[in-house]
């Protein structure tokens, strides 16, 4: 077959396993968007902004590994700039496409829409580069192929977003057909002599610990290393705690699993083993002032090996261009069983507090809410949380094994639980996937409900209703933390239009909130949405902890230079 520079695009995103991109029209991508179409492999899949598109591009890439979407110039490649930030914040490898003018106006003084009114058409690119690992502007067919691969293979290889800018009027020019995509998909070896001197310190720093203990963090992920985390826990019988942005990629069912280390609002005897342990084996972790609790639980010192996605560092060495799943892989090979801290732990362990169920009539607390979620879970599920107490609150629940927890913890920005729900649903059809989500934080995207709808996915949503935004209540309150209250399970009405079939339902009782998942299991057409209705005040007092801590971080005064 004859290729174009948007079918050679197509049979990339197709070839590094991509069965969906995302994509919001504007006249700029028309034609290549007419070009993506051309690939059956890979399908389209339409969102209502250009920020959603990208937080929905995120969240395919959590489901799936990598992603895909598509805006036009300017209006739409700045609006989801937020979202590729994220994406790379969070160290997913987010392709961001966008359509660009035509090749003919870059050498004249034209002005164009959807511009700043410049004839310099370049700060797109400008931008799109402080946020991606690579971004090129094609307006050469011939150049097209290595200016795709390199932009493709650099977001696969480093897990980071990348940029492709594409001019209008190149998108359907004839270029070379794809080469193989072992090109794009091989990952470069650690250097040997390199792994050798890392992973013969970093078991020798293992060695000389009495009490040694892993930490897993959010980076282990984007390593592709969680299999090779497995192996090394395996081999050294210590515990494994994980950072709050790292829960589910440590089984929680796992005899050495340690619970979640979160400074003041860890796991119950979480962080007291931590602290107890001679030796941290830090493991893809990512330390600032969300995950420390303001700062006032941040690992560091001589009794600490980080082991990062390309970098081992550990008192008086530090050695780079190593890969993590070689260095873990190499370290299973070398220790040796040192259960003490495990044992300290099933000591200092009390068996967990059933949760009793409340009167079903009794007002729906936050408590009763959370024991009716966790009965939902299975091996099948995936569940996200939205910044806020969702975060704190989905801290507490037992992931049976399989299970999934997705959380935007570095980020951090409110309004990416929907279209990232929306996006993850797309990308994994065969899981049960369930968003915690804020009134506020809804407000901000709730329209890609309506592409929930569209597509039928059986999502279900828990919208938390405290009327504002807890988060900041407990960080800093003021005015500016109330919202204007909506009518969200009759929302749903309006997304539905003629031929939805999402369900909306509201409860405010525990008997309303089990007749509402029993209602929302048989529908299998569409999401359903339950609003729970919750006191302002009824928070995870988890949330309240950590809320004063990162306050009186926020609050310091200016250090003399």
């Amino acid at each position: 077959m004859t290729y174009t520079v948007g079918s050679y695009l197509a049979a990339r995103l197709a070839q590094i396993g991509l069965k969906h991109h995302f994509a919001v029209a504007g006249d700029f991508n028309l034609a290549l968007l007419d070009q993506l179409l051309t690939n059956e492999e890979t399908e389209q899949v339409y969102c209502c902004n250009e920020l959603n598109c990208g937080y929905a591009a995120e969240g395919y890439a959590r489901a799936n590994g990598a992603a895909a979407a598509v805006v036009t110039f300017s209006v739409g490649g700045l609006s989801i700039i937020n979202a590729i930030a994220g994406a790379n914040a969070e160290n997913l490898p987010v392709i961001l496409i966008s359509g660009a003018p035509n090749t003919n106006d870059r050498a004249t003084d034209h002005l164009l829409h959807h511009t700043m009114a410049t004839s310099d058409l370049s700060y797109q690119l400008d931008i799109a580069a402080r946020i991606t690992c690579c971004a090129v502007a094609i307006t050469s067919p011939d150049k097209a192929p290595s200016q795709i691969d390199r932009a493709i293979r650099a977001a696969l290889r480093e897990s980071k977003p990348a940029y492709i800018e594409i001019a209008c009027n190149i998108a359907g020019a004839p270029c070379a057909a794809p080469g193989p995509v072992s090109s794009l998909l091989a990952q470069a070896p650690s250097d040997a002599d390199t792994l050798e001197a890392a992973v013969s310190a970093a078991a020798d720093f293992i060695k000389a610990r009495k009490k040694p203990l892993i930490l897993i963090g959010s980076k282990l992920r984007a390593a592709k290393a969680e299999p090779a985390a497995q192996a090394l826990a395996q081999a050294l019988g210590c515990p494994v705690a994980v950072m709050a942005a790292a829960k589910s990629f440590f089984p929680e069912t796992h005899p050495q699993f340690a619970g979640i280390y979160w400074g003041e609002v860890s796991s119950p005897t979480t962080r007291e083993i931590v602290d107890w342990s001679d030796g941290l084996i830090c493991i893809g972790t990512l330390f600032n002032d969300y995950s420390t609790v303001g700062w006032t639980s941040n690992p560091a010192g001589a009794n600490v090996l980080t082991l990062d996605i390309d970098h081992v560092s550990l008192a008086g060495h530090d050695f780079s261009g190593v890969r993590l799943a070689e260095v873990l892989d190499g370290l299973a090979t070398r220790v040796e069983a040192n259960p003490t801290a495990l044992n300290e732990l099933h000591r200092l362990r009390a068996a967990p507090a059933a949760v009793p169920e409340a009167p079903p009539e009794a007002k729906l607390s936050r408590t009763e809410m959370m024991r009716q979620i966790q009965g939902l879970l299975t091996g099948d599920s995936t569940v996200l949380v939205e910044t806020g107490d969702s975060w704190f609150n989905g801290m507490n629940l037992a992931l049976p094994e399989g299970a999934r927890f997705e959380i935007e913890m570095q980020w951090g920005s409110i309004g990416w639980a929907v279209p990232a729900t929306f996006g993850y649903a797309v990308g994994a059809p065969g899981r049960q996937v369930i968003a915690m989500i804020g009134d506020g934080s809804f407000q901000l995207t709730a329209q890609e409900v309506a592409q929930m709808i569209r597509r039928k996915l059986p999502i279900l949503i828990f919208l938390i209703n405290n009327r504002g935004y807890t988060i900041e209540v407990e960080i800093h309150d003021g005015p500016y933390n109330n919202i204007k209250n909506w009518d969200y399970a009759g929302l749903i009405n309006v997304f539905n239009a003629e031929d939805g079939e999402g369900l909306g339902l509201r409860a405010g009782t525990g008997g309303e909130l089990a007749e509402a998942i029993t209602r929302a299991r048989g529908n299998a057409n569409g999401p359903t949405l339950i609003e729970c209705a919750l006191d302002r005040d009824d928070c995870s007092p988890n949330l309240i902890s950590w809320g004063r801590r990162v306050a009186t971080a926020n609050a310091r005064p200016p250090q003399p230079k």
